[in-house]
């Protein structure tokens, strides 16, 4: 009798450690664009920041910038879902108050100046529900040309004398937009 009680509760212990095993998680592979964050101060033992952007990197891979973002249309600011932007401290974009808050970047790029957009929406995956309505603020900047050429659509901050400048670059196509804290 208690060898076949050991012998159920081995059998019963095999049977849950594989069932376990089979309802393991399984964890998804890099993302073709991956999420990243730009902030200032970009020194990251620095916990008080002023602005932050999470955004999706997609790659060129080859493909034409205005395949991907297209000349004219509402564009995430990236890939995947809208970027996401955080105002620790309130802001001023073009005249607009930005209050502390989080809000969700668009752009509408074109070959000579791109209007990029502080939209009060959030979790929006891609532009397709974008909302005009829903705007907080709109920038139109001039499109410059840099140097090297960047292969991941990039964001990074830079201090400037009234705040700072959010720099986006793909391909060889920059952006700056100028942030000044109140």
């Amino acid at each position: 009798m208690k060898t076949s009680r050991l012998i159920t509760s081995i059998a019963f212990a095999l049977i849950l450690l594989v069932s376990f095993d089979a309802e393991a998680q399984k964890f998804a592979g890099m993302d073709k664009s991956p999420m990243d964050a730009a902030a200032f101060p970009n020194d990251y033992k620095v916990s008080d920041k002023l602005i932050k952007v999470v955004y999706s990197r997609p790659q060129l891979k080859g493909r034409d910038i205005n395949d991907l973002a297209k000349p004219g249309e509402v564009w995430r600011l990236g890939a995947n879902e809208a970027a996401e932007l955080h105002v620790y401290t309130e802001m001023e974009l073009d005249g607009n108050n930005i209050d502390e808050g989080t809000y969700t970047l668009y752009a509408i790029p074109n070959e000579e100046e791109w209007t990029v957009i502080v939209n009060k929406d959030l979790n929006v995956w891609g532009s397709y529900f974008y909302n005009e309505e829903n705007d907080v603020a709109r920038i139109t900047v001039p499109v410059t040309e840099g140097d090297e050429s960047l292969e991941a659509f990039s964001i990074a901050f830079e201090k400037s004398d009234d705040g700072v400048h959010m720099h986006m670059g793909w391909g060889t196509k920059r952006v700056a937009v100028p942030f000044v804290k109140e």
